[in-house]
C-alpha cells in the first residue's frame, strides 16, 4: 500500500488495500487511546507507516526503532516534519519510559528464547498507567521453529508464537485486557499483495529473474492459504500493567 505497511490490513469497512491498512493503523490508535501529547514507542517500526499516521492524525510523539538501515532512512524521510524520531537500535537496549508501546509484525522475529526478554523490556519502558499493543501472527500450537522453506528464502529464524507462549512470556508482568483475532483478514491482505506484485511485475522484471517471481508468488499464495484454512492467526493483544476501566467490543470498536 502507499504507506508500505507489510502486516495484516483491517478489512472490516474497507474494499481496497490502502483503506484496509489505514483502518488497521487507526484501529491500533483507538485501542490504545491516543491523543495529543502522548508519547509512543514503536518497536520494529518498519518503513514508518504507523509512526507517520499516529503523529499526523492523533498528534502524538513517536519514537520508532528498527535494525534495518534502509528502513530507518526511509522512515526518517517520510516523518521529517513530524514529532517522530527513528533510531537504528536493538529493542533490548531500550530504557526510556513511554505512555504507549506498540509492536506491529515484529514479534514473529524475536524467537521463543527471547519472548520473556521482550516482555521484560516492554514492561521496563511502559509507564505504570500505560498500554501495550502487540500485533503478531500466531499459531494454534506452540513451536520452536518455522517452515523450512520460509526460513530459507523469506524470513530466516522467524517463528510464530502460540497463545501459551505469549501468555507465559507476559505472566506476572501484564494484565491481558483484550485479544482480537484478525486472522481472516490476512488472506485478503496477501491476495491484494499478490495482485499488486503480479500486476506490476513488468515494471521490475529487469531487476529480478523468474526464479524470484516463482518464489515470491509461492510465498504470498501459500501464506494466504495458511490463513484461509485458519492454520495461522493474526492477533492484536492489548496489555496493561495495573488494569484499565475500558470495555472492548467486537471488531475492535471500543468505548471508554
Amino acid at each position: 500500500d502507499k504507506g508500505l505497511n507489510y502486516s495484516c490490513g483491517y478489512w472490516h469497512r474497507a474494499d481496497n488495500l490502502d483503506d484496509a491498512q489505514t483502518g488497521k493503523l487507526d484501529l491500533i490508535c483507538r485501542k490504545i487511546g491516543l491523543k495529543p501529547g502522548i508519547t509512543v514507542l514503536d518497536i520494529g517500526c518498519g518503513w514508518g507507516g504507523f509512526a507517520k499516521y499516529a503523529a499526523e492524525t492523533y498528534g502524538v510523539k513517536v519514537k520508532g526503532i528498527t535494525v534495518s538501515k534502509e528502513q530507518a532512512e526511509y522512515a526518517r524521510e517520510q516523518c521529517k516534519n513530524l514529532e517522530v524520531t527513528i533510531e537504528l537500535s536493538d529493542y533490548r537496549n531500550l530504557n526510556e519510559k513511554y505512555d504507549r508501546i506498540v509492536s506491529i509484525g515484529m514479534f514473529e522475529h524475536v524467537g521463543w528464547k527471547n519472548y520473556r526478554t521482550f516482555m521484560k523490556v516492554v514492561h521496563r519502558c511502559l509507564k505504570d498507567d500505560g498500554l501495550f499493543l502487540l500485533h503478531t501472527i500466531a499459531g494454534n500450537t506452540s513451536a520452536k521453529g518455522t517452515d523450512p522453506w520460509i526460513n530459507t528464502y523469506i524470513f530466516p529464524n522467524s517463528m510464530v508464537p502460540s497463545a501459551r507462549q505469549v501468555s507465559q512470556a507476559a505472566e506476572g508482568l501484564f494484565i491481558l485486557e483484550d485479544l482480537h483475532n484478525l486472522g481472516r483478514y490476512y488472506d485478503r491482505t496477501l491476495m491484494a499483495w499478490y495482485e499488486n506484485f503480479t500486476k506490476n511485475w513488468n515494471l521490475v522484471k529487469d531487476q529480478y529473474d523468474m526464479r524470484f517471481f516463482r518464489m515470491w508468488t509461492y510465498y504470498l499464495l501459500s501464506c494466504a492459504a495458511s490463513f484461509r484454512t485458519r492454520r495461522n492467526q493474526l492477533w492484536q493483544i492489548v496489555f496493561s500493567k495495573n488494569g484499565i476501566n475500558r470495555v472492548f467490543r467486537s471488531e475492535g470498536e471500543l468505548f471508554i
